[in-house]
């Protein structure tokens, strides 16, 4: 899986992003997991006439040292489907600023 990893992180630095996550998206049903929606604008080919499948949205897993950032673009409501695919510049770029502005905004040391 291609993904961008914290680690080493302290309980209090887990529970500051815990709230960010929730703050910023949604739990999933598992947990530690959430969910990061993605714009529409930044729909890759793959996610194209595929709006039945949206919000498409990209994986975020926090476990009790670390965050992990997956650079998986899912479709929200089809596990299944031919949407679902690697991150494009676009989008990985996306995920990127995502987490700089977590670590900026939570003030973790990473």
């Amino acid at each position: 899986m291609r993904q961008i990893e914290i680690n080493e992180l302290s309980p209090g630095e887990v529970s500051t992003i815990a709230k960010y996550l929730k703050e910023h998206g949604a739990p999933g049903a598992l947990e530690g997991m959430f969910w990061i929606p993605l714009p529409e604008n930044i729909r890759a080919g793959a996610q194209q006439g595929h709006g039945e499948c949206g919000p498409f949205v990209f994986a975020v897993e926090l476990l009790k040292d670390a965050v992990v950032f997956e650079l998986l673009v899912r479709s929200s409501s089809n596990l299944h489907c031919t949407c679902t695919s690697y991150a494009t510049a676009g989008q990985r770029q996306y995920v990127l600023d995502f987490f700089d502005a977590m670590v900026l905004e939570t003030h973790i040391a990473a």
